[in-house]
């Protein structure tokens, strides 16, 4: 909890002032004594109450002004709050290495049958852009709510030489930068964009192999740091070798070398690629984010299915200030219509 006004905590003085000026009277009225000559005369003009019942009016008195002073600081609390308006930037994996069959029937069907599933299940919430890499990076659907068009774009993917996951992440923050003021571009000084807590905005990489070519992805994900946008980052497939078979409409043409004239599919039997786990470990933990590994599409899509609560939920303060000023007169309220209604004036019984 926080405060905006923490100087007006100081009103909580005039408590101990209460208890000081309490003491001085009872001294002054032990001075002023008065002698009678029936105890039980005096006994039967006090109220009948028992001695613990006497003090509930002045604790009550007590706390609703310690909560009045409270109130008056304007205290803040840290509240979970759903934020439809979270822009999530998907960038998938398309290197040769995706037609590995370790996963059926390949790592690319199943990584884009687990996003379509994602970005469904997201309909109605944050807007979801769409970068795609290789040797290179590219936007491929901009952060929209078009839940259909991002499926439809899913569908065509294709796969090719290389793997660029710095630069994914450098275009991703490009694509965010697009349609939220609060994220600079990569071009642009991030100290603008600086603040607590992190933007409403987050990065998924999903790979199944490690950096080739490009930007560091460690120096892309220290950009996204400055710009409070978290990175997480989903290490994708087996590390059984197995064969890479691809349908002809997943390749690009530009595996020259990998073999042509497969007809309907394409065969390799080239090795493929470890993940590169710690560095993607490194990029969740830089960015704030974290990792998941994913070695079938059941866990891949848990893997997804778990992000958006990380994400699409932040905390936000909210000023509580109204409900302690509020419990604080009810418990003064409550303090004096005791302490009116036992010290009423009673008829004397005859």
């Amino acid at each position: 909890m926080s405060f905006s006004w923490p100087w007006a905590l100081l009103s909580v003085l005039i408590i101990p002032l209460i208890f000081a000026i309490r003491a001085w009277a009872r001294r002054r009225r032990r001075r002023a004594a008065v002698r009678v000559t029936s105890i039980a005369l005096v006994r039967s003009a006090l109220p009948g109450r028992t001695r613990w019942t006497r003090k509930i009016p002045p604790a009550l008195f007590i706390t609703g002004l310690a909560l009045l002073a409270v109130g008056a600081a304007r205290p803040q609390a840290s509240v979970p709050v759903p934020m439809t308006s979270a822009t999530i930037l998907l960038a998938l994996d398309t290197s040769g290495s995706m037609c590995s069959t370790d996963v059926d029937p390949n790592r690319l069907t199943a990584a884009k049958k687990a996003a379509a599933d994602f970005i469904e299940s997201q309909r109605g919430g944050p807007r979801i852009g769409l970068v795609t890499f290789a040797g290179s990076a590219g936007l491929l659907v901009p952060p929209t709510d078009d839940t259909e068009s991002l499926i439809k774009a899913l569908d065509g993917l294709t796969v090719s030489r290389g793997t660029a996951i710095g630069q994914s992440m450098l275009a991703s923050i490009d694509a965010i930068a697009e349609v939220d003021p609060s994220v600079a571009p990569t071009g642009a000084n991030p100290t603008g964009s600086g603040g607590a807590g992190y933007a409403g905005a987050a990065i998924v990489v999903l790979t199944d192999g490690a950096n080739t070519q490009g930007v560091d992805p460690q120096i892309a994900a220290q950009e996204a740091a400055l710009r409070r946008v978290r990175v997480f980052t989903i290490g994708f497939g087996t590390t059984n070798p197995a064969p890479m078979v691809c349908d002809n409409s997943q390749f690009d043409g530009g595996f020259g070398g990998w073999g042509g004239g497969f007809g309907g599919r394409g065969r390799f039997d080239r090795n493929v690629r470890m993940i590169d786990e710690p560095a993607l470990k490194q990029i969740a933990k830089t960015t704030g984010g974290s990792y998941h590994r994913a070695e079938n599409a059941d866990q891949l899509q848990s893997a997804l299915d778990a992000l958006p609560g990380s994400f699409t939920v932040i905390r936000q303060r909210v000023d509580t200030a109204a409900a302690f000023a509020a419990g604080g007169a009810l418990l003064i309220t409550a303090a004096l219509s005791l302490s009116l209604w036992w010290n009423r004036p009673r008829t004397p019984t005859r």
